[in-house]
């Protein structure tokens, strides 16, 4: 997709010869394809943000869980147990 727009741009930049506005028509072109080539690819939803912040709330969800306070508290307790065993 990318070539097809540089490709156009340079067909406008050549037709520029003939009339300057094709000058500023491959401009416009570029400076949109530059200026907005970040956005391409996103859907509906906010494509890949979407999905980098589902991914980091479900890994933050994971933490969460893993190291909540109860699962501290049970820890220590086994800890404590294992000291107690090991004299």
């Amino acid at each position: 997709m990318f070539v097809l727009l540089l490709i156009a741009a340079l067909i406008l930049f050549g037709f520029g010869f003939l009339n300057p506005l094709w000058w500023v028509a491959a401009a416009v072109l570029i400076y949109s394809v530059t200026r907005h080539g970040h956005d391409r690819g996103r859907g509906r939803g906010g494509g890949s943000d979407y999905g980098e912040y589902r991914d980091r709330r479900e890994r933050q969800d994971r933490w969460d869980r893993r190291y909540s306070r109860q699962h501290r508290a049970r820890w220590r307790r086994e800890d404590r147990r294992d000291r107690e065993r090991r004299g």
